[in-house]
């Protein structure tokens, strides 16, 4: 479902002579339906920056990034649109949302995008609000003036709402609860068990044991290492 072949990305410092820092070079691996997998490596090795590039965040500098039957390494713009809203979730660290919409439209959004219908939308982020136990009292207020942790968990329910073929974790047990927690690697687990490809970063390493099938040190796609 995921695959990456020989991987590379450079960032230009425009502010400093336009100087070129390589950063990753030669990454690759795969991942199957059904098989969740951890970037593992010291901070600064490139993990968030691998990740970025298989969303299409960032461009790279050379190789693909198969998501089924798409480079996104050479996609269009409207071809990543088109990925992002059937094919590739991605559950990023920190809620970004539109102020004033309230907490269940963001929930709902992924499904009314894919065609559901908005009863249908709002009935399913209803469930899943009260799994990641958001209070009803919230649903209607934007999530923006929420804690850190209800944040997290609207994050959460969103990503999950719609049935991704491929998604992209960044620590989605991070400032969680024990109760919290586990219902969140319950719903890994469920995701894999209908055939969804994740890559996660995980710096919970009871929580990675828990739902990852390996890992994948990115310390061995650095320049330094590919010299």
């Amino acid at each position: 479902m995921i695959k990456l072949e020989n991987v590379s990305k450079s960032f230009t410092l425009h502010n400093q002579g336009s100087a070129v820092i390589p950063v990753m070079e030669g990454a690759g691996f795969d991942v199957a339906a059904g098989e969740c997998i951890a970037l593992v490596g010291a901070s600064g090795a490139g993990k968030s920056t691998l990740m970025r590039m298989i969303y299409g965040n960032y461009l790279t500098a050379g190789g693909r990034i198969m998501i089924g039957d798409l480079d996104v390494a050479r996609a269009q713009p409207r071809e990543i649109i088109a990925l992002r809203r059937k094919t590739l979730g991605y559950v990023s660290q920190f809620l970004r949302v539109v102020p004033r919409v309230s907490t269940l439209d963001v929930v709902a959004e992924p499904l009314l995008l894919t065609g559901s219908a908005p009863e249908a939308a709002r009935a399913h982020a209803q469930e899943l609000l009260a799994r990641l136990n958001i209070p009803p009292r919230l649903w209607p207020l934007s999530p923006t003036t929420f804690s850190g942790g209800e944040q997290q968990r609207v994050n959460i329910a969103r990503g999950f709402a719609y049935r991704y073929p491929a998604l992209l974790l960044d620590e989605p047990t991070a400032s969680l609860d024990p109760v919290n927690r586990a219902t969140v690697l319950q719903m890994i687990t469920e995701a894999k068990a209908r055939g969804a490809a994740i890559i996660g970063i995980f710096h919970d390493h009871a929580a990675r044991d828990a739902v990852c099938d390996r890992v994948v040190d990115v310390t061995g796609f650095t320049p330094q290492a590919a010299a």
